[in-house]
This record gives structure tokens, sequence and C-alpha cells, in this order.
């Protein structure tokens, strides 16, 4: 789906879902909280996928990140979110979805000022095919070690999406513990169920 057509869920502060909005309006220096969703790619020789994001990005422009990330549209199960952005961005077929890190949620401030402000259930996959990138969305990809992805990240933060090293502590093949996620009983039922969040457009 084109982002100029895409539409976000926006939260309340317990993560329930109050109204949408469109994409190109969210993001900015007061980004409201909103649901997103964060995957892992490995193959299967075991490594994981990183992409470099497109320079034409608005938010962290050439910087390297997890294998791709997005937003659910109303009424969009977070698997079939996942599938399709997975085809849009890197023209992937997932196979063996599975949730990793169902609470996540974090906010960030680049170096423009734009504010990534999200609840990002975290998944991880497995592909049998190397991505083919749109180019408005990667520049570039690498299928890397995990371990090696977990020493890059500890020995330049600096060089990856924030939601990356921060996802990094929690997931234990990046070498994170994930009894350190937390989040309030109310955030459940948003974020870990695959169930569609409709809402009036």
């Amino acid at each position: 789906m084109p982002p100029e057509t895409e539409l976000v869920v926006l939260l309340d502060a317990d993560g329930r879902p109050i109204e949408t909005a469109p994409k190109a309006s969210v993001h900015g220096a007061d980004t409201a909280l909103h649901l997103a969703f964060s995957c892992h790619v490995f193959n299967d020789d075991g490594d994981v996928l990183v992409t470099r994001r497109a320079l034409v990005k608005q938010a962290w422009p050439g910087v390297w990140t997890n294998s791709f990330c997005g937003h659910p549209q109303p009424a969009e199960t977070l698997v079939h979110a996942l599938r399709r952005r997975a085809e849009f961005e890197l023209g992937l077929e997932l196979r063996e979805i599975e949730p990793v890190l169902p609470f996540f949620r974090y906010r960030a401030v680049d170096a423009s000022g734009v504010v990534e402000n999200e609840i990002c259930p975290v998944y991880t996959a497995r592909v049998a095919t190397d991505p083919v990138p749109h180019p408005a969305e990667v520049m570039d990809f690498a299928w890397v070690a995990p371990d090696t992805l977990a020493q890059g990240l500890r020995s330049a933060p600096w060089a990856f999406s924030p939601w990356l090293v921060l996802q990094a502590r929690l997931l234990p093949y990046l070498g994170g513990h994930p009894g350190a996620e937390a989040a309030p009983a109310a955030q459940a039922p948003q974020v870990a169920q695959p169930a569609p969040i409709a809402l009036a457009s």
C-alpha cells in the first residue's frame, strides 16, 4: 500500500485505539502515540536481515535497522500487516511468523527533530529468498549472523535505529533479556492479540 494512502491507528496512554490519522500527518515534532510493528527476518542459514533506510525517508534516513517496520491499517490483523509490508518493502513472502516482544513500546527523536512514539509489537519470521528492496524504502541490505549484529549494536549503537538498539536489549538472540519488557495490563488486548482493530476512518 503506497504511504500516501496509509492510515495510522492512534492510541491513548493505556494503548487503546482511539482514532485514525493519515500516516503522512502523524510523524513530526509532537508525534501522537500510535500502533506499529517491527519484524526480524531470518533465512534458512540462521542469518538475520538488516536493512538500511532509504535517504528519502522522513526519519532516520540512511540508518541501519531491523528487517522492516510498518503500521497496521484499521481492521487489519498484525500478521496480515506484516505480510503486506514485507511484500511491499522487500518483495518477501514471510513464513513462521512469531511474536517475540508483544508489548514493546518506545519514544525516540531523530537528528531533524522528528519523533517516533509507538507501541510496536516485535515479530520474527523466516524467508526462503533474498529481498528485492523498494528503492524508496530500503537503500541496502545484508544478511548477518546474530552474534555479529549483537556485537555491532554494542560497539556502535549510533549506527543503528534507536528502536533496534532498544529491542536488542530484550531479544535473547541478540543477547538481551526478555523479562525486562513490561506493559500495563490495559495494553495487552490491543498489542498481544492478532485480532483486527476496527475503527472509523
